[in-house]
């Protein structure tokens, strides 16, 4: 089959003609229609995180079902389909009460093994992680969804607990940042949205964010944020994830409000400070959101399907596979804030 291969770190990407993925017995392979074209690719890409290679990225993907395994019950050849970006194992005590996002033994596609930049990939435990799509989502926007859009529904909704009226404070409005922006004006919160880019600030006001503001805002920007919300945002995200960034997410909460840390922390900024004292006297509370599994998609699934949510919006751009190699180099760039998610299509 056809995929987009690296030999080495940081390494031109080349189509090549690889072996079709192995069917576990527990498992499926799918046939891919559309691959998101991710900055955690980028990061692998560029040896921010370990990978086998040679090496084929994608984590976000949809498709159709083309092969299962023998022990797989909730799924047969011709199913649209997606999947989380993390696959449970289907078999520790996380996995069995649907936490699979934190299993201590799992697999991710374009990651611990070749991903979705392919006409095929292979999926574990097909039955845990596999998710049937509605008829009404198209697999352009189903991997729209993959890791950023997922991602954000569960930090808001799982983690964030947002109501109607709340305020949503958002810092990085980039694909993760703005498809939190997207989820909680779709809920019913009110959302401010930092970000140095004047693009990815318009974008976010575009997708319904009542304040916009850049990281610099005087006297800084978690005062304004406080100003603005008259006390301070109930939820923050950082989507972005800095030293920086995380700090004044915190610091832009009112009291008892929750941070929810979404972006990386990577190399100095994983040893970041916390305001502590500001966690304390004011009973905040912080916590991390690694994607979302299998088993909590139909609630933002059926958001999509009735209109409230319409990530083909964040699309901005439909590529062929051939020219995901290269999408995947220009994130060298500085990406243009604003300018939506890129997916790939095998057609």
């Amino acid at each position: 089959m056809r995929a987009v291969v690296y030999d080495a770190v940081g390494a031109a990407p080349r189509m090549a003609s690889v072996p079709e993925p192995e069917c576990a017995e527990d498992g499926a392979v799918v046939a891919v229609r559309a691959t998101g074209v991710c900055r955690s690719d980028w990061h692998a890409w560029r040896g921010h995180e370990p990978v086998p290679l040679p090496h084929t990225p994608g984590h976000e993907f949809a498709g159709v079902v083309a092969a299962v395994g023998a022990r797989v019950r909730g799924f047969a050849v011709g199913d649209r389909v997606t999947s989380p970006f993390v696959n449970g194992c289907g078999r520790c005590a996380w996995c069995l009460r649907g936490q699979a996002q934190v299993c201590p033994d799992q697999t991710q596609p374009g990651f611990t093994q070749a991903g979705s930049f392919a006409e095929r990939v292979a999926v574990h435990a097909a039955d845990l992680n596999l998710v049937r799509l509605p008829e009404s989502i198209d697999f352009v926007e189903a991997a729209a969804l993959g890791c950023r859009f997922a991602t954000a529904f569960r930090a808001l909704h799982g983690h964030g607990r947002i109501g109607a009226g709340d305020w949503v404070a958002v810092f990085g409005c980039g694909g993760v940042g703005l498809s939190a922006v997207m989820i909680a004006v779709a809920s019913g919160a009110r959302v401010v949205g930092v970000d140095p880019s004047p693009a990815a600030r318009a974008r976010a006001a575009e997708l319904g964010a009542e304040v916009t503001l850049a990281p610099d805002a005087p006297p800084s920007v978690d005062a304004t944020v406080r100003a603005v919300t008259d006390g301070g945002a109930q939820v923050s995200v950082d989507a972005l994830g800095s030293a920086a960034t995380a700090d004044a997410s915190i610091r832009s909460l009112r009291r008892r409000g929750r941070h929810v840390q979404v972006g990386l922390m990577l190399g100095d900024a994983a040893r970041a400070p916390i305001p502590w004292t500001v966690v304390v006297e004011q009973e905040l509370e912080i916590v991390g959101s690694h994607g979302m599994a299998a088993a909590d998609y139909p609630a933002m699934l059926a958001m999509v399907a009735d209109g409230r949510l319409r990530p083909r919006r964040l699309v901005g751009r439909v590529i062929g596979l051939a020219e995901a190699g290269a999408a995947l180099v220009a994130m060298d760039d500085p990406v243009a804030a604003g300018a939506g998610i890129t997916v790939a299509t095998t057609a």
